[in-house]
């Protein structure tokens, strides 16, 4: 007997009810806030999402990698709807709670450290990003920062500077904060060469850089680039920022992906799956370095939201009991079989990249990357791209997905490669 789909299109794309909350949105929502498929959300579960028509879609997006543990997992919702009873805020530096104990101790008890760390929370990846350039300057006195061409790590003030792609993220925008210098990725001899001709070591507080590259198109990090970064960091006493906000949570097959290298950072930025889809974001980072800022100097209103901060301990539970950081190897190893297999078929698939359940394909036409989204899009499954010219199309797809959907969504991927290429 055939297995159930989970693909279930039942009216054209969209449909009139998504179109008619489209031209909704189109007329009371701002345009840059541009969307990325016609279609209104009224239910996401596990590795599904169905709209407002009743059409039902496998989801590789997971809320851009916010979604590990899935949509809407029981455990997650029950945990948010009884911190909500109790109370949703206080702020953390008004009145605390134990919740932030629990979360901090937890996350810095994971975290990829051997002395003593802490750990601070925000809201955003953007905001945990600004923040930890914020403790590398009071830890060092310095005022620049180093990060990476290829590199995504915001959208506000600070973080849109570090940030390398021009459009859409920064045309039109600046100017840009100052002190910001980008060099090569994985190129430790292109770090070697601005110390002499673009910044001084000793004026540096900060590299920053991700273990694997999302919004630049899933390209990991090398080996030896990581292990110069620390050596470099050690010679010249530089905070090692580690982006871990679309890598950690299991994403790669380790709950960091900075442990795939073996090398310790200063900092690590967490975000995105951390609370199962709620606003909220962190840095851990070893204690001489976190410590050293004046009291108040970080902070802000609904930092560390307890409702949020329930729900990162869901996550943990989830990830722990469904050992998910296991399945995303799993899963990471099955998507790239199948991918390296449309390399072979299709001349146009050009690249298989990335760690663990974190993979793209890259395709030699950026057009072509287009034109596979919609088609797979057309037959149900969501996929987005990356890279500095949108040739990737990666995948994000919450690591409760069962075989069957997987195995569904992979079948729909290759009819799309098909149609387009």
């Amino acid at each position: 007997m055939a297995a159930t789909r989970a693909i279930s299109l039942s009216t054209a794309l969209p449909g009139p009810r998504s179109q008619a909350i489209l031209e909704r949105l189109a007329a009371s929502v701002a345009r840059p806030l541009a969307i990325t498929f016609p279609i209104a959300a009224a239910e996401g579960r596990g590795a599904t999402i169905t709209d407002v028509d009743g059409n039902v879609f496998l989801d590789f997006t997971g809320g851009v990698g916010c979604l590990n543990v899935g949509h809407a997992h029981p455990r997650v919702v029950a945990a948010a709807q009884e911190q909500l009873e109790r109370f949703a805020h206080t702020d953390f530096t008004v009145v605390p709670y134990e919740v932030y104990a629990e979360l901090a101790e937890r996350l810095v008890e994971l975290a990829p450290f051997t002395v003593s760390a802490k750990a601070a929370f925000f809201n955003s990846g953007a905001e945990a990003v600004e923040n930890a350039v914020k403790l590398a300057r009071a830890a060092t006195g310095r005022p620049a920062v180093i990060a990476f061409e290829g590199a995504f790590h915001g959208r506000t003030a600070l973080a849109v500077a570090l940030t390398s792609k021009v459009h859409p993220y920064k045309a039109g925008l600046g100017p840009f904060a100052p002190e910001v210098y980008r060099v090569p990725f994985n190129d430790v001899a292109a770090i070697r060469s601005a110390f002499k001709t673009v910044v001084a070591p000793e004026d540096v507080a900060a590299i920053i850089f991700e273990p694997v590259q999302g919004e630049g198109g899933f390209i990991p990090a090398t080996q030896e680039f990581v292990n110069g970064v620390r050596e470099l960091c050690d010679e010249h006493g530089i905070v090692m920022v580690c982006d871990e906000v679309q890598t950690g949570f299991g994403r790669t097959g380790r709950f960091f992906a900075i442990e795939h290298f073996g090398v310790e950072p200063d900092l690590v930025v967490i975000a995105k799956s951390i609370a199962g889809g709620l606003p909220l974001s962190g840095v851990l980072g070893k204690t001489s370095v976190v410590d050293v800022a004046g009291e108040g100097s970080i902070g802000g209103t609904y930092v560390g939201n307890p409702v949020a901060q329930a729900a990162a301990l869901a996550v943990l539970a989830v990830m722990d009991e469904e050992k998910l950081v296991d399945r995303a190897r799993e899963l990471g190893d099955v998507m790239r079989s199948r991918m390296e297999g449309w390399q072979s078929r299709f001349a146009q698939v050009a690249e298989v990249r990335g760690l663990g359940a974190m993979l793209a394909i890259r395709l030699t036409d950026p057009a072509r990357a287009t034109r596979v989204v919609e088609e797979a899009f057309n037959r149900g499954l969501l996929l987005l791209k990356a890279g500095v010219s949108l040739d990737c199309i990666r995948v994000l797809v919450p690591l409760v997905v069962s075989d069957a959907e997987l195995d569904e969504a992979l079948g729909v991927w290759e009819d799309a490669l098909s149609a387009a290429l």
